[in-house]
């Protein structure tokens, strides 16, 4: 796949080195479904094999950043014959997108410029180095509202940021998190007002790109933080995967779907 086949994201980069990601799909709010997952694959390998790209940014069109995972198998049967190929149904927690990206040695930010619910907020969380929110964005794990469990490794990574007590909290409840919670939290690295948001991710980047920043000590800076976790990193998605492959097959999990679209609080069962 090459950048001008994507179709759910724009890959735009600069002369300066830094590359622009943005989730491009704004009448679902840029839910990301198995092809969109699957560009942002491409996205990565076409970077790491431009020697001139030196940092990405990822942000979302519109006035959202993610509304999360999107999956029907309507829409799956649309897929073209050649991207069904490279797309694991069964990994739903995204094995193959998160490893790329946690194996991607040059640095990553995302500027959250609106709501980031599910997968658009644990996307980030694990494959994004540094993390910029608008200061009315927000974040929504609600996984518990749809009877499933927490994608991207975040059920590793989250107690491993801020601890077992509140990361159950946050995923047994699933309440809305404002962006300044997130950062109080230690999730995020800034709240900036939105029209601030990009110019400000830009002027980072830029402070890690030559001549201000020393590229290749940061690749360094990023191996060593990452390569002793991959292990549990990829135990994490082993998990997660056989668990939401597990949940997607329950009452719950149908019932939280039909409740989605009737606009109503599910009624579980617990089985």
């Amino acid at each position: 796949m090459k950048v001008e086949d994507f179709k759910d994201i724009i890959y735009e980069k600069d002369e300066n080195g830094i590359v622009t990601v943005t989730l491009n799909i704004p009448s679902r709010k840029n839910a990301m479904s198995p092809v969109t997952f699957l560009e942002l694959w491409y996205a990565v390998d076409i970077m790491k094999k431009d020697r001139s790209a030196k940092v990405m940014i990822i942000t979302g069109a519109g006035d959202a950043f993610s509304s999360g995972g999107y999956f029907n198998m309507k829409m799956f049967e649309q897929i073209p014959p050649e991207l069904k190929e490279e797309i694991e149904i069964t990994d739903i927690a995204q094995k193959k997108l998160c490893l790329k990206f946690w194996n991607f040695e040059k640095p990553v930010i995302a500027a959250i410029n609106g709501l980031a619910v599910g997968a658009g907020f644990t996307m980030p969380l694990t494959c994004c180095d540094l993390i910029y929110m608008a200061e009315d964005a927000w974040i929504g794990l609600y996984f518990v509202k749809r009877a499933i469990l927490p994608e991207f490794a975040t059920t590793w990574l989250l107690p491993y940021y801020i601890g077992f007590q509140k990361t159950k909290e946050l995923i047994y409840f699933g309440d809305k998190i404002t962006a300044q919670q997130a950062y109080e939290l230690g999730l995020i690295n800034k709240v900036l007002p939105k029209d601030e948001l990009m110019p400000f991710a830009r002027e980072q980047a830029m402070r890690l790109i030559p001549p201000k920043g020393p590229s290749l000590a940061l690749k360094l800076m990023k191996r060593a933080l990452h390569k002793p976790l991959i292990d549990f990193v990829s135990n994490a998605l082993d998990m997660e995967n056989k668990g939401l492959n597990k949940a997607a097959t329950t009452f719950d999990f149908t019932e939280s779907i039909k409740a989605l679209k009737e606009k109503r609080e599910a009624v579980f069962k617990g089985k």
